[in-house]
């Protein structure tokens, strides 16, 4: 999707789901963890291999969804 280079969809991967960079982290559960509180830091704290600029590609991405 143009202008989310790390929102991937891979059929192969959690069923074609939005993921974050081909992992198996989904966008929806950055959202589930953004909605219950936790900012990027605490969710990059909980999990590692995450960056900063993933969560907020994920809420970017979830806006656009919204928006259209």
């Amino acid at each position: 999707m143009l202008g989310f280079d790390r929102i991937t969809f891979d059929k192969s991967i959690m069923g074609g789901r939005a993921c974050i960079r081909g992992m198996r982290v989904t966008v929806s559960l950055i959202l589930n963890l953004a909605a219950n509180g936790m900012n990027a830091q605490e969710i990059t704290k909980a999990y590692s291999y995450l960056e900063v600029e993933d969560v907020k590609q994920a809420l970017m991405y979830a806006e656009k969804l919204a928006s259209e």
